[in-house]
């Protein structure tokens, strides 16, 4: 596949055999973007697990300092008493069995559900809807929980979750090109060591093989994790 004109003059700039680090990675990634629209900072960790195996998994979230610079539209599938409780943390609707018929018509204005244990069972109507949008609770992601007012809130604030793909790669996003290189760095710092909190406890080879951060339509350039 051919890379566009922006593309290849951005690598001529660009060492692709070097590990740089943070604060000369961001410098470059910032100085190189060249689209009209303010880009999503994004991070691509190539881990030496095999993803074949369960204990080999790697998934949790983490609470980027900064935020992500978008605005996340949380759903939440809960009882009466807490409806009033997750609309006031910032949920865009909250509901228990209307809730679910709405979803079940077509409804999917929202990017991410959060769910009490005990409406889960009854979220297997809709399982066909959330499931392909990747929109499933799920308690490994901290969206099954009693305490919905509390995690729509670190939702709303910047809590991401991320888990690998069937090649091993981990994909997150750490912020917005206008956020700046500092908080940018300090929100790649906080995303670096979840990723490394969760490094299986069996795992005998290196763990992160390669890190690279690009921005949105921009270059790839590899990073040193080691912060």
């Amino acid at each position: 596949m051919s890379k566009s004109k922006s593309i290849r003059n951005a690598y001529d700039k660009i060492d692709r055999e070097k590990q740089y680090s943070l604060p000369e990675a961001l410098k470059l990634m910032v100085s190189l973007s060249t689209v009209k629209f303010d880009p999503t900072a994004e991070v691509h960790f190539s881990l030496g697990i095999d993803p074949k195996h369960a204990d080999q998994q790697v998934r949790s979230t983490v609470s980027l300092p900064h935020g992500t610079g978008k605005n996340v539209r949380v759903a939440v599938f809960c009882e009466d008493d807490k409806i009033k409780l997750a609309k006031a943390a910032g949920a865009v609707e909250a509901g228990a069995e209307d809730l679910i018929e709405k979803v079940s018509k077509g409804w999917t204005d929202f990017d991410v559900a959060v769910a009490t244990p005990e409406l889960m069972k009854s979220l297997a109507k809709i399982a066909r809807v959330l499931g392909p949008r990747g929109l499933m609770p799920n308690p490994k992601a901290g969206t099954v929980t009693n305490d919905v007012e509390k995690v729509v809130q670190e939702l709303s604030a910047g809590r991401i979750e991320f888990r690998n793909d069937k090649n091993g790669i981990v994909h997150s996003l750490f912020g917005k090109l206008s956020f700046g290189e500092k908080k940018l760095e300090e929100n790649l710092v906080t995303v670096i060591k979840a990723i490394k909190d969760v490094k299986p406890s069996g795992l005998k080879k290196d763990y992160l093989k390669t890190v690279t951060i690009n921005s949105t339509m921009g270059a790839g350039i590899k990073i040193n994790p080691e912060v």
